[in-house]
């Protein structure tokens, strides 16, 4: 019975949604499949997305960067907080090397912990890295002038590149420090168009706009109380949020997939990510978002989205006002163009069968 560990970003949402369409080919490919998946998301939200029984590992090998928010980046905390982890760097590698050993699993999935591949290595167990982005392109272009931001890097890169390969999905950035990386499609949850199931069990019109607001797993609210309401518009939110609106649908209310959710609305109101920006492509629905401050992977991922769908960018004033309708309508005047294809979710599973064969 192949083995494989699956060690995933908690950083938002997005590496999960990345890896988990990656893992469900695999178990449809081998249904013997024994996994492990090593993360510090709940296991109620990887069950979420990953079919099928897996052993969970709570274990946070990376952190990404410290925000203050889903669209803004705590530098100095992040820049601390690497400075701390890299102090005893050798000692992190060793003790995870240990856990998995126990684990022993044939092989290692890593979307991007570069703790969990310099580990591996340290282990002798092999390991393939997937993502649009790697942690150490991300700290340097934050914390290059720090006086130790070099060896940090240094140590960064040289566990990504321990990686017998780096599958570098479609869009992302260059990741020009890397010599072991192998492009794939995109990759995304792909989910079915339940809209009239939807309007039946919520007594919608048929010619009422849905609009799913979603803003990652990076904690987030929008100022809800201060959109007005639009005749012929709903939003679909999460309950979280506790959106006392008398047009707003609950998410979790529905019973649906997420993936079927999105796939049944008219628009998707986000910020920039792999996971939201990559979903809403490949279910052809049209994306307006909130720029981030100064996030290095946006222009690769607002470039890549511009050829999929309409989009556009609203700024943070008119979406916390809630006067974005009008960029909204821009958005529905095209047809609603084809889905564009997760290509990358069966290139990733057969590279992982074949090295696990």
């Amino acid at each position: 019975m192949p083995h494989l560990l699956a060690a995933i970003s908690a950083h938002g949402y997005g590496h999960l949604a990345q890896t988990a369409p990656v893992l469900n080919a695999l178990r449809a490919q081998l249904p013997a499949l024994q996994l492990t998946v090593r993360c510090g998301l709940p296991q109620e939200v990887l069950a979420r997305r990953i079919a099928g029984p897996f052993v969970h590992q709570q274990a946070e090998d990376d952190f990404g960067m410290v925000m203050h928010d889903a669209l803004e980046v705590d530098v100095g905390a992040s820049a601390a907080r690497y400075a701390a982890f890299h102090h005893d760097w050798e000692r992190r590698v060793a003790t995870v090397a240990r856990e998995l050993e126990q684990a022993a699993p044939d092989l290692i999935l890593a979307d991007i912990p570069y703790l969990t591949l310099a580990a591996a290595a340290r282990a002798g167990i092999p390991a393939v890295a997937m993502c649009c982005l790697n942690w150490a392109d991300i700290y340097g272009y934050y914390c290059h002038a720090l006086p130790e931001a070099g060896r940090i890097r240094a140590q960064m890169l040289a566990a990504y590149n321990s990686a017998a390969v780096f599958l570098r999905t479609e869009p992302a950035m260059p990741m020009p420090g890397l010599d072991n990386l192998h492009d794939i499609g995109p990759l995304a949850l792909t989910g079915n168009a339940r809209r009239e199931e939807i309007d039946a069990r919520c007594g919608l019109a048929a010619d009422e706009r849905l609009v799913l607001v979603v803003m990652g797993g990076i904690a987030f609210r929008p100022p809800l109380e201060r959109w007005p309401l639009t005749p012929g518009v709903r939003y679909v939110m999460q309950r979280d949020w506790q959106p006392r609106r008398g047009d707003v649908l609950i998410q979790e209310e529905l019973g649906l997939p997420f993936a079927d959710v999105l796939a049944s609305c008219d628009a998707v109101l986000t910020k920039p990510g792999y996971g939201t920006f990559a979903e809403a492509a490949c279910a052809g629905v049209p994306l307006l978002y909130v720029p981030r401050v100064d996030w290095p992977e946006e222009p690769w991922l607002v470039r890549w989205l511009e050829r999929q769908v309409p989009c556009a960018a609203v700024p943070r004033e008119e979406f916390d006002r809630g006067a974005f309708l009008p960029r909204l309508q821009a958005l529905w005047q095209p047809p609603r163009p084809a889905a564009c294809a997760a290509s990358g979710v069966l290139q990733a599973a057969a590279l992982l069968r074949a090295r696990l064969s």
